[in-house]
């Protein structure tokens, strides 16, 4: 009996020891890490001078800033062809010919016609009549004859020919488009007997949403990233912003031209672009993250943190950039603007900082001219 009860005993005790470690670990691994509770951490900036720039962003390409297709304004059979792909030409420059012996042959019939109504004289309305219709009729044929040429419409380089030696064509015209002569009219492809492209001028012509177009205007900076070339952003200011909008599934948008400063060689029409406007300006202005700031109704307010305590100050805000806004009143240099606020896990943190004795992000925030780098108080 006596062994049975020690027994009983000395089991009994090792029962309660087990329960007892199993309460403690339960304690120590779910009651720490597995109860996890969110915290919030506010965050702060101080205000500080910097810089600050609002830019519109777009998407656009490449374009030549003059194209124009040249096709004859006379009927005929082409008897020469003088340029190829390829070839700069300047205004004025022969491109193509026609047989002129037709042209010509009218330009003799009018020339006689008109020095008979000399002979009859122009005494009378009807003969004054008829001499004024025979020196019509001559500009004409002559008109006729210099069509029979095709000159280039302007300087560039041949980058279409599409009719040959032999073909017979019927009077056209030449169509041209230009970036540089309208602000509603986009450089277009071009399509005629000859086309000349402007290669060396080139523009970039994009498209910004209705909500921007008024903040844009002429010669306003700009900095253009060519996709093909994203390591070489091109400078560039607004030449033309459009009077009347595209619209294309239910979306408005108005397009912008650009001028090109030093362009890259190798940059070709066609290349699509990313644009950054800069449509305000500010230097060496107070500012805080944009982050801060509240604007309800026109005005504009900001939580500002002192010896610990929060409150609300309204402030006259100028430039608004994505990043951070001109404060022009309200607020002076290095007082701490809080910033949204965001949550952390108790239980991560710990994790994630073993034995440090402390929370991360309880500490002084380290900030780097103004900007917030690390959490605040």
């Amino acid at each position: 009996m006596t062994r049975r009860r020690r027994s009983l005993l000395i089991n009994g005790l090792l029962v309660v020891v087990l329960l007892g470690a199993g309460v403690a670990g339960y304690l120590v691994f779910f009651g720490s890490s597995g109860n996890a509770q969110s915290t919030t951490t506010a965050r702060t900036a101080a205000a500080a001078n910097r810089d600050v720039s609002e830019v519109v962003t777009a998407s656009g390409t490449v374009q030549s800033s003059f194209s124009a297709a040249a096709s004859f304004g006379a009927s005929g059979t082409v008897t020469e062809i003088n340029v190829k792909v390829g070839d700069a030409v300047t205004k004025g420059q022969q491109l193509a010919k026609l047989d002129p012996t037709q042209a010509q042959l009218q330009v003799d019939i009018a020339q006689g016609n008109l020095n008979a109504a000399l002979e009859k004289g122009t005494g009378t309305n009807a003969l004054l009549t008829a001499y004024r219709q025979t020196q019509l009729a001559l500009q004409q044929a002559k008109d006729n004859l210099a069509a029979t040429v095709l000159t280039a419409p302007g300087d560039g380089t041949i980058t279409s020919v599409t009719g040959a030696v032999g073909q017979k064509v019927g009077s056209g015209s030449t169509s041209s488009s230009s970036s540089s002569t309208s602000s509603t009219t986009a450089t277009t492809t071009a399509s005629g007997f000859v086309v000349v492209t402007d290669l060396k001028n080139l523009v970039v012509k994009a498209n910004v949403s209705e909500s921007d177009v008024s903040k844009l205007k002429a010669d306003q900076a700009a900095t253009v990233t060519v996709n093909a070339m994203a390591g070489t952003p091109v400078q560039a200011k607004v030449t033309t912003v459009d009077l009347t909008p595209t619209t294309a599934n239910n979306v408005v948008q108005y397009g912008v031209s650009l001028a090109l400063t030093q362009p890259p060689a190798e940059l070709k029409p066609g290349q699509s672009a990313s644009v950054e406007i800069t449509v305000a300006s500010a230097q060496g202005v107070l500012a805080v993250p944009a982050a801060a700031v509240q604007t309800v109704s026109g005005a504009s307010s900001v939580q500002v943190m002192e010896n610990g305590v929060e409150s609300r100050k309204t402030v006259e805000i100028g430039v608004r950039g994505d990043q951070y806004v001109e404060i022009k009143s309200g607020l002076s240099a290095g007082e701490e603007v809080v910033l949204p606020q965001v949550s952390t896990s108790n239980s991560t943190n710990r994790q994630q900082q073993p034995g440090t004795g402390q929370f991360p992000g309880t500490g002084g925030g380290q900030r780097n001219g103004g900007g917030l780098t690390g959490t605040g108080r």
